[in-house]
């Protein structure tokens, strides 16, 4: 599985630990940025986290700001993606089981490592539930393609551009 994670200056301590954590586990790391804790602008690295989940060149993705909002808002900004700020273990399961999010979103302000290293561990090994849910995702596909009509549906072929 191929993991794409970023974050701004807020969360790049995090975002380094969680790079550990993830290649110790074994999984595919694409680190987009941040690289210090220089102050930069989360929008451009939320979206690169985001087009690559989006358009299939990473199965998921991590970002990671002070808050977590600015994240989720630019990563979902972007057609193919379900990001969600997590604070918890119960958030980032429910997450997955009922909105098969594909991005999880940490906030460095109200998160840990060690909180942090248990809802992406959860979150990682949850599958969706199907069913009621499965119907509902797809509602959200349905009125995101809608509201974008020239976007079209993400798949591992289809390469990124812009």
């Amino acid at each position: 599985m191929k993991i794409v994670i970023g974050s701004d200056h807020g969360g790049y301590e995090l975002k380094s630990k969680l790079i550990e954590y993830l290649k110790e586990e074994k999984y595919g790391v694409d680190d987009m940025g941040t690289h210090s804790k220089e102050s930069c602008d989360y929008p451009l690295i939320g979206f690169d986290v985001a087009k690559a989940v989006g358009c299939g060149q990473a199965d998921m993705g991590i970002l990671i700001c002070r808050t977590g909002a600015g994240m989720a808002i630019i990563a979902n900004k972007v057609h193919g993606v379900r990001a969600a700020a997590c604070y918890d273990k119960e958030m980032a399961k429910s997450a997955r089981e009922h909105n098969n999010c594909n991005i999880i979103v940490f906030a460095a302000n109200y998160s840990d490592f060690k909180q942090a290293k248990e809802m992406l561990k959860i979150w990682l090994t949850t599958e969706p539930l199907g069913d009621r849910h499965e119907r509902r995702v797809k509602q959200i596909k349905d009125i995101e393609s809608k509201l974008n009509p020239s976007a079209r549906p993400a798949t591992k072929q289809r390469p990124c551009s812009g």
